[in-house]
Parts: C-alpha cells; sequence; structure tokens
C-alpha cells in the first residue's frame, strides 16, 4: 500500500472544534509538522475535511494538483481547456 505524507500548514484556531479534532486524529502536533499514513479512503476523508490547514506530499491540499491525486484523475489545465476538448470531440 503507498503512503502519503500530511504536513499541517496552517492553525486551526478559529475553525471548527471537529476539524481541531481532525486534526489531532491525523497525529499532526504543531505548524509544519509532517506525519506519513498509509493511503485509505479514511485518511483521504480526513484530509479532505481539512484540506485548506494541510498539504499533502509537499502540494497544498486545496490545489487542482490534489484534488486531481485524491480523485485519481489527470489535473485539468484549467477551464478553458475542458471546454476546448469538449468543442472538439462535438465536432
Amino acid at each position: 500500500m503507498s503512503r502519503i505524507k500530511v504536513t499541517y500548514r496552517k492553525s486551526a484556531i478559529g475553525y471548527k472544534s471537529d476539524q481541531k479534532a481532525t486534526i489531532q486524529a491525523l497525529g499532526l502536533k504543531k505548524l509544519n509538522h509532517s506525519v506519513e499514513h498509509d493511503d485509505s479512503p479514511a485518511i483521504r476523508g480526513m484530509v479532505h475535511k481539512v484540506r485548506h490547514l494541510v498539504s499533502v506530499d509537499g502540494i497544498p491540499a486545496d490545489s487542482p494538483q490534489a484534488v486531481a491525486f485524491f480523485n485519481n484523475t489527470p489535473p485539468a489545465v484549467g477551464a478553458a481547456a475542458t471546454e476546448g476538448q469538449e468543442r472538439h470531440a462535438s465536432a
């Protein structure tokens, strides 16, 4: 099973207590602390819940690259590229 590295990047102060509990459940103690977890649906769900506070393998968890990683899809270049592909496919 593959492993992912989760890094605590932004303080949870001012966020809901369930998000603070998720940070603690991931094993993150203080800012810039990193932990490695087995890549499982449970861990992915936890990271998704606090994606605005953490980064995964050095990529901010709320960036398009990380979203593509968690969805197992190639990252899109932008909305214009998607529209162009749709137009080309329908022509």
